[in-house]
C-alpha cells in the first residue's frame, strides 16, 4: 500500500482535489488513472480509501469511498533533542524516530550546542516523508527549537529523564520506563549537557538515566531511547 499525506482533507469530506503539485505526481510520475485507488491520511489518524474520478496533472480528484480512525498507541513519547553539528545526522533520527513510533519532537538549545539556529521546514518534510513510508496515520508534531531553562521550565505530568554523560549516580533508561506511561527524555548535544544545565534538570525533578555502557551520539542516543519505548510498549 502507497500512502498519501494531506492535512486538508476531513473525515466530513466524500471527495477531494489535490493540489498541482501532488496532481502531477499522482497522474505523471505514478501514472495512476480514472478507477484507481489510493489511500489518504491526514495526520490525525484518520485513514482514506479514495477512487480517483479525474486524473489530472493539474487537477487531481478522488471520490472517498470508506475511512477509519486509526488506534493510537498507549503511550505518548516527547524526545527533546539536541540539534546536531552535522544537519543530516539530525534529518536521519527524525526519520527513524517517526517510523518507531514519537508523538512530539523538540529541538533544545543547548550551553554545549554548536548550532544554535534550525530551520525546520525540511525537517517537516523528512518526518511526513517517513510517517508515509512506514504506514502510520498520526504525524508528530515539531516544536520550534526552544532553549533548554525553557524547556525544562514547563509543567510535565509525564515521567521525565534526561540522559547525559556525567560520572554521577544514573538509573537505565529501560528500568525506569513504564508501560502505557507518557515519557519525556532529554537528549543532549555532541558536548553533552553542561553541568549546570544537569543540576537544573534534577532540580526540576527530571531522573538521570543511562542508555548503556557505551557513549553515543546524540543522534543514536535518541533513537536508542525512541526504540526502548517502543519494545516496552510491544510486549
Amino acid at each position: 500500500m502507497q500512502l498519501f499525506y494531506n492535512p486538508n482533507i476531513s473525515e466530513n469530506d466524500t471527495s477531494f482535489s489535490f493540489d498541482k503539485d501532488e496532481s502531477k505526481h499522482i497522474a505523471k510520475v505514478l501514472r495512476k488513472t480514472i478507477g484507481d485507488t489510493l489511500h489518504i491520511t491526514n495526520g490525525n489518524g484518520w485513514l482514506f480509501t479514495a477512487e480517483i474520478t479525474l486524473a489530472d496533472q493539474k487537477h487531481c480528484t478522488v471520490a472517498i469511498t470508506s475511512k477509519s480512525l486509526q488506534a493510537k498507541r498507549n503511550y505518548n513519547l516527547h524526545l527533546a533533542v539536541a540539534p546536531t553539528k552535522m544537519n543530516d545526522r539530525y534529518e536521519w533520527f527524525l526519520e527513524k524516530a517517526t517510523e518507531m513510533g514519537v508523538e512530539t519532537i523538540t529541538p533544545i538549545i543547548c550551553d554545549h550546542s554548536e548550532r544554535k539556529v534550525v530551520k525546520t521546514e525540511r525537517f517537516e518534510k523528512i518526518i511526513q516523508s517517513a510517517m508515509k513510508q512506514s504506514l502510520q496515520c498520526y504525524l508528530p508534531t515539531l516544536n520550534p527549537p526552544m532553549a533548554f531553562k525553557d524547556f525544562i521550565d514547563q509543567d510535565f505530568t509525564d515521567q521525565i529523564f534526561i540522559a547525559h554523560c556525567e560520572e554521577t549516580d544514573k538509573k537505565s533508561l529501560k528500568s525506569q520506563l513504564k508501560t502505557a506511561v507518557d515519557c519525556t527524555i532529554l537528549i543532549g548535544p555532541e558536548g553533552d549537557f553542561s553541568v549546570k544545565e544537569i543540576e537544573m534538570a534534577l532540580l526540576h525533578h527530571f531522573i538521570p538515566v543511562t542508555l548503556g555502557e557505551t557513549r553515543l551520539r546524540t543522534e543514536t542516543a535518541a533513537i536508542a531511547a525512541c526504540h526502548s519505548m517502543a519494545f516496552l510498549n510491544e510486549l
